[in-house]
Formats: structure tokens, C-alpha cells, sequence
């Protein structure tokens, strides 16, 4: 991999800034509302034990970002990259959440947009895995182009296996879509 998966990304309302052991309790203020994870494949990722083995998988997948309102210095949540695959060309964009005031309020394609544009810069497909029952997610990610691809399941970080759909956004796709 000739390339960093946490550098700093930002627009103008928005800063992906690669998260840090430190960023634990902000991060949690956001996390610990229950309805955040109403849809994700573990539900109890509000409760602070739950909390803190998915925040130490992405500290230690050296991927991921806090997601922070330049206007504001408020974290709004946090998303990674994970799983380069050097052979087929692709890396995965995904464990992204947000704090229920950050939605409906375009946030979620701003920072797909922001990690999108990166990315292409070194691989020719980006895939996604989402909850068979994350409607909200995948609805989103049909608006930004992502195609269901395959189904599979997932073990998250120390959870249990779970069933996620495969969405997958091809480079030359999202250059005509935009």
C-alpha cells in the first residue's frame, strides 16, 4: 500500500481528522444515544463497554476518523477505511456513524464525497459492507451510486457474526456521476 488510509480530509463545513486513543470520550457523547445504532448490526453499541471494544477496532485498524463541524469543533461521528485488497484494487469504506442531530442534514454525503475523492486516487473500487437491516445506509449509499454487490457475513471487531449486505462504487462510475 503506497498510500495513507488517515490522512486529513476537509471541505468547508466538515474535517475527517485520524482518530486518536484520546478522542475516546468525545466520540462516546455521540455514540451512547441509543437510537444511533437503532439499525446497525449490533444494537448495543450505545452502552459503554460494547462502546469501547468498537472504538479500540478502530484505533487499531489505523484507518479511522473523527468527523468534526469546522464551524463548530462539535464530533459528529466517525468513519474508516479497512480491508485493502492490493489483487482486486479496492478498499472498504465503512463503521460509520453520526449522532442523530448531524441527519438529514447532509453530512453523510460530504464525507463520503471527501473519502470517495481520496481514495480514487489509488483504487478502482470502493466497497461497503452494510446491515441487512440498515435501510437508512442503504438508501444513502444507493443515492451516492453504490451497487448491492454480494451478501456476507461479517465478524465486526470482537462482536459476532453478522449479515451485511456488499455494496460496492466503481471509480469510473462515480467520475460520471459527479
Amino acid at each position: 500500500m503506497n498510500f495513507s488510509v488517515q490522512p486529513v480530509l476537509e471541505n468547508e463545513e466538515l474535517q475527517l481528522i485520524p482518530l486518536q486513543q484520546g478522542d475516546f470520550e468525545s466520540l462516546y457523547e455521540v455514540a451512547s444515544d441509543p437510537e444511533v445504532w437503532e439499525q446497525h448490526p449490533n444494537k448495543d453499541r450505545y452502552k459503554r463497554e460494547v462502546f469501547t471494544n468498537f472504538f479500540q477496532g478502530a484505533i487499531e485498524s489505523k484507518g479511522a476518523f473523527k468527523i468534526i463541524e469546522k464551524a463548530t469543533g462539535d464530533v459528529l461521528g466517525s468513519s474508516r477505511y479497512y480491508n485493502f485488497d492490493e489483487d482486486d484494487n479496492h478498499i472498504f469504506i465503512g463503521y460509520t456513524f453520526y449522532g442523530t442531530k448531524s441527519w438529514g442534514k447532509g453530512i453523510n454525503p460530504q464525507v463520503k464525497k471527501l473519502m470517495l475523492e481520496y481514495i480514487f486516487q489509488f483504487v478502482d473500487k470502493v466497497h461497503f459492507h452494510i446491515g441487512k437491516e440498515n435501510f437508512r445506509s442503504q438508501i444513502a449509499l444507493e443515492r451516492l451510486g453504490g451497487k448491492k454487490i454480494a451478501e456476507e457475513e461479517v465478524a465486526y471487531f470482537g462482536e459476532p457474526t453478522r449479515t451485511n449486505f456488499v455494496y460496492e462504487i466503481k471509480k469510473e462510475d462515480w467520475y460520471e456521476k459527479i
